[in-house]
């Protein structure tokens, strides 16, 4: 199934040769889910957009791509693909040998729930060897995206976010998560679902209802003003005051969202600072209670070493008095044995 727009711009003079032996279905569903569909259809139509302005800027989306004449089964068909220097216009299949042999420079693949690993690195290698300039892979489920650029030697993997497409001029942004791929236009804005667009018509509609009874109105309103200049002066000062009070709300209110915005940031300010506050008499009540710890140790030891030179002095009286009495009684042995010397009547000198 092929999402080759036809061409609603006036024609380019491309003409589609006729060459039914080369299909212009694989049999295969454009989608698997409405998941990859809807990214299919949003980066392809977005792209479309993008060159809109440009006669040599050919846009598809999966539409079958044949490389060499007379092979029909070297073909691929991308979920989008960009050609640059080709003219616009319906095709039923891409084929090399009538576009001028021009190579589609950029290609996009979209996931579905059913492709491997090994199936999208096989896709990439032959758009490799093809030629292709720039390949972009967006799995919608996963959030992974991936570009690869060509240098001198093939195709090399780049940082996909962030990226800003040579060829396109557009940027991409891929959040790792589900569904969140954006893609840029150079001027900022985003690419579009089928599903936002639709409510952008719907809403154009609205506005373009809203300003034709806005201009039967004002056509009442001159019809008005030519009956009388007085109910002119009364509308137009009424307006003069209606635009006055408007401003002055709007002021009030930006005032109060200033104000609002203001006790914000004093109420955060302030939490911050009881915040520090509490931290560092937390630090303080840390650094009492260690020193309260450290003076309590210094105390012990001091007691245990008063205790200790007690105990000495002690130790040191006991062996004095000890001394003393061993003292004392070499005396009285001394005495008694002088004692009994005389007795025996031996005078010592």
């Amino acid at each position: 199934m092929s999402t080759a727009s036809p061409d609603r711009r006036g024609s380019t003079g491309f003409v589609d040769p006729d060459e039914p032996e080369y299909p212009s279905s694989d049999g295969k569903p454009m989608a698997e889910s409405t998941t990859q569909f809807r990214w299919i259809v949003t980066i392809k139509e977005g792209l479309e957009a993008l060159f809109a302005d440009r006669d040599d800027v050919f846009v598809a989306g999966d539409l079958l791509w044949y490389a060499t004449r007379g092979d029909k089964s070297d073909v691929m068909a991308p979920d989008a693909m960009v050609v640059f220097g080709r003219p616009r216009g319906d095709r039923r299949s891409y084929r090399e040998w009538s576009e001028e042999g021009v190579v589609p420079q950029v290609v996009f693949e979209v996931a579905s729930y059913t492709n491997t690993p090994e199936e999208m690195d096989a896709k990439r290698l032959r758009y490799d060897a093809r030629g292709v300039e720039e390949y972009y892979f967006y799995d919608p489920e996963s959030g992974a995206f991936e570009a690869w650029i060509r240098r001198p030697d093939g195709l090399r993997a780049i940082k996909g976010d962030g990226w800003k497409s040579p060829r396109l001029g557009v940027t991409f942004h891929a959040p790792r998560r589900k569904e969140a791929l954006v893609l840029a236009r150079p001027d900022g804005q985003r690419f579009r679902t089928f599903g936002e667009l639709s409510r952008d018509e719907a809403a154009a509609r609205r506005i373009a209802e809203a300003e034709r009874d806005r201009a039967e109105r004002e056509r009442r309103r001159r019809r008005r003003a030519e009956r009388t200049a007085a109910e002119e002066s009364e509308r137009a000062e009424a307006e003069r005051l209606r635009r006055e009070l408007a401003q002055r709300l709007a002021d009030a209110e930006r005032m109060t969202r200033e104000e609002a915005d203001a006790r914000a940031l004093a109420e955060r300010r302030s939490r911050e600072q009881a915040d520090a506050r509490a931290l560092a008499e937390s630090r303080r009540a840390e650094a009492e209670r260690r020193s309260r710890e450290e003076a309590d140790a210094r105390a012990l030891a001091e007691r245990r070493s008063r205790e200790q030179a007690d105990a000495r002095a002690e130790e040191a009286d006991a062996r004095a008095e000890e001394a003393d009495a061993r003292a004392l009684a070499e005396r009285r042995r001394a005495e008694l044995m002088r004692a009994k010397l005389r007795e025996l009547g031996v005078e010592l000198d």
